[in-house]
């Protein structure tokens, strides 16, 4: 595990439900922490809570990274999963909804 996923896992350790890792984003907007509550506050995003259920529930494993991003006008959850066979497991999650919306393994 690299130290970015270790940094990731701490904070989520460390945050509970408020938890987010926001990091440099390629094609996605960063969502800037102070945004993140009022999103929350305001039913715009669900509860992390809520999302780290929807990502155990379609992926068991280890969750290691979650960022919360803005792509295309809407938010975004993308979380990092390790399987028991050592697997990464990317899934991303509609931060309304909590639909996934994609999911990539290596």
């Amino acid at each position: 595990m690299n130290v970015r996923h270790l940094l990731a896992a701490a904070t989520l350790t460390a945050l509970g439900s408020t938890a987010f890792v926001a990091l440099p984003a390629t094609s996605a907007e960063r969502v800037r922490h102070q945004e993140v509550r009022q999103l929350r506050e305001s039913g715009k995003i669900l509860p992390m809570e809520d999302i780290l259920g929807r990502v155990r529930a379609a992926q068991p494993g280890q969750i290691v990274e979650v960022e919360l991003e803005r792509e295309d006008g809407r938010y975004v959850y993308d979380v990092r999963v390790i399987d028991d066979a050592d697997k990464m497991h990317k899934l991303e999650l509609d931060a309304g909804s909590g639909e996934v919306l994609r999911r990539k393994t290596r």
